[in-house]
């Protein structure tokens, strides 16, 4: 294998036009695309959150204390058996 090239010799034409120019290394401008990724997620999940807290307070304020479920009369003899009062008709 030889280790010759063929276009060992040649300069790529990029580099034709430059001179003696000196080369400034230069960054790219505007925002990267994994950070513009992010900043949506990031502020998609805040305004979901804030959403959510707000409605819930809200809610809190607005709506009626929910009822609670009526207590079998069956229960309720097994609770006054456990506290030792006797249930009326006994």
């Amino acid at each position: 294998m030889s280790e010759d090239f063929d276009f060992a010799d040649k300069v790529p034409p990029s580099f034709y036009e430059m001179g003696n120019k000196i080369i400034y290394e230069t960054e790219a401008k505007g925002l990267n695309p994994g950070l513009i990724v992010l900043l949506v997620v990031v502020g998609l999940l805040l305004i979901f959150l804030v959403g959510n807290y707000v409605l819930y307070a809200y809610a809190q304020k607005t709506l009626p204390p929910r009822k609670k479920k009526p207590v079998s009369k069956k229960k309720m003899k097994r609770e006054r058996l456990k506290q030792g009062v006797s249930a009326p008709g006994e």
